[in-house]
């Protein structure tokens, strides 16, 4: 097992209270405190008979799981409204007005694990539908790495950025799984945000992904994963309102049939488009707000997509 799989699957042992010698983390048993913080509902006994499963469970998914790498290629890019790729620093004055500035920070799921190249990962897609819709280039660049926490972006990726048109914020999974309560999160990002709001004239929030329906995990876990993504969902959607941000709720959506990488984990090229789709949609609507102009014949972005407190997906 690759160092890289040995740290996720201890994690996973650590999320429902075992210790795990190759994790090399010395944390302690998840205790009423903790589950409290997290569990949106549910019952302390459904919970005990629920917990054995999922240590087990815990201990297969460290036999098994293998965490797709990083792709290779530029980070940055531009891409121009007839979807063409060129090299970062080449965007052009077009019909539309001057090149538009989208730079995004965050997890794995900026960093583009589970696809090939670069090229194919979230962002890139976010700026073809982009570029398509409002006429004009778009140069991207992303802060991310797999494993980053919402910590590490505040304080590691977003120092990066700098004038950007829209910044666009998306981290949350390894927070869950390296148990981080929710005031630590809400801490984080309220402070990400903020910070991003001097960075970036228009903000875009993502919360984490799907990881609670992993193909690679089994019933138990999932469902422990699910409570904690629940709550950090709805605390996420509170933080963002508080300060006008759009928030994008990936994580309670239906998934497009071969949603998922091989590895089970992470999104597939296909997943990637889905979830393009839903953010550009709220990119669109930003910049339209600005009165800037859009391509013909095209409608920038319809509603904006919304999270609401308390929706559950099965």
């Amino acid at each position: 097992m690759t160092p890289r799989a040995l740290g996720v699957c201890g994690t996973l042992l650590a999320l429902v209270g075992v210790r795990d010698p190759a994790y090399r983390r010395d944390r302690a048993v998840v205790d009423s405190r903790h589950v409290s913080t997290f569990a949106a509902s549910g019952r302390s006994i459904r919970r005990a008979l629920r917990r054995p499963l999922a240590i087990a469970e815990a201990a297969i998914a460290r036999r098994t799981v293998r965490l797709a790498p990083e792709p290779p290629g530029e980070r940055e890019g531009v891409v121009t409204p007839d979807g063409a790729h060129a090299p970062a620093g080449t965007g052009i004055i077009r019909g539309g007005g001057a090149p538009l500035r989208l730079a995004a920070v965050g997890d794995s799921l900026i960093a583009g694990s589970g696809v090939q190249a670069q090229e194919q990962t979230l962002v890139p897609r976010i700026a073809r539908i982009v570029a398509a819709g409002t006429g004009r280039d778009v140069e991207w660049v992303t802060h991310a790495k797999l494993g980053a926490t919402m910590r590490r972006v505040r304080y590691r990726f977003l120092p990066e950025v700098a004038d950007a048109d829209v910044l666009f914020v998306c981290a949350g999974s390894n927070d869950l799984m390296a148990r981080r309560s929710l005031d630590e999160w809400t801490d984080d990002l309220a402070a990400v945000l903020d910070d991003a709001a001097r960075r970036g004239r228009h903000i875009v929030a993502c919360s984490a992904g799907q990881l609670y329906r992993s193909p690679a995990l089994m019933p138990a876990l999932r469902s422990v994963l699910r409570e904690w993504t629940d709550a950090q969902t709805d605390a996420s959607a509170v933080v963002c309102a508080e300060r006008g941000i759009p928030f994008v709720d990936v994580a309670h959506c239906d998934l497009d049939d071969g949603f998922w990488a091989d590895d089970g984990f992470h999104p597939s090229a296909a997943g990637y488009e889905m979830a393009a789709g839903m953010i550009a949609r709220v990119v669109l609507a930003q910049l339209e707000g600005d009165g800037a102009p859009f391509a013909d014949g095209l409608v920038s972005a319809g509603p904006v997509s919304t999270h609401s407190t308390g929706r559950r997906f099965s």
